[in-house]
């Protein structure tokens, strides 16, 4: 038998530490929350994708009383960038969640489904994205979404 490791290299920031592209398109995906329809789980996630050719693409989850025909916000920012700019790589996702009208303090992950989408997407531009989780107390950055999810579904 043989074992492999795979660990997450996950850069911790303060917002001080962020440049202002950074700072703005994680505001974005803040106020991005604010339009979410969550009226089952209370919980609003907001996220914005910016785009190499300077574009912003907000997404917000969706809710639907047929669960699980809602949809997470990650994935509408990046159906929607392939959408309407479908050879257009994504530079930047932000991704900001609230409950309450309080944000979380610790950043939200996204799903496994996002999770996967976010490596397709990655795998689709050829380029890997840098990826922003807010919290109140920390923010995470994350270079690539294969170091959310390593063992992604590929052939």
């Amino acid at each position: 038998m043989r074992k492999e490791t795979y660990t997450v290299e996950v850069e911790i920031l303060e917002w001080s530490e962020l440049g202002s592209e950074v700072q703005n398109i994680i505001s974005k995906a803040k106020s991005n929350t604010e339009r979410a329809y969550s009226p089952y789980s209370k919980f609003s996630v907001g996220a914005a994708a910016l785009l190499e050719n300077g574009k912003i693409i907000d997404g917000n989850n969706q809710e639907n009383m047929a669960y699980p025909s809602g949809l997470c916000a990650e994935r509408i920012a990046v159906f929607s960038a392939g959408a309407l700019f479908p050879n257009e790589p994504i530079k930047i996702l932000a991704i900001a969640a609230q409950t309450g009208g309080n944000f979380t303090d610790e950043p939200v992950t996204p799903c496994g489904g996002c999770r996967q989408v976010l490596s397709e997407q990655e795998m689709r531009q050829k380029k890997e994205m840098d990826i922003y989780l807010y919290g109140k107390k920390k923010i995470y950055h994350i270079k690539g979404a294969n170091k959310l999810m390593p063992l992604s579904f590929s052939f």
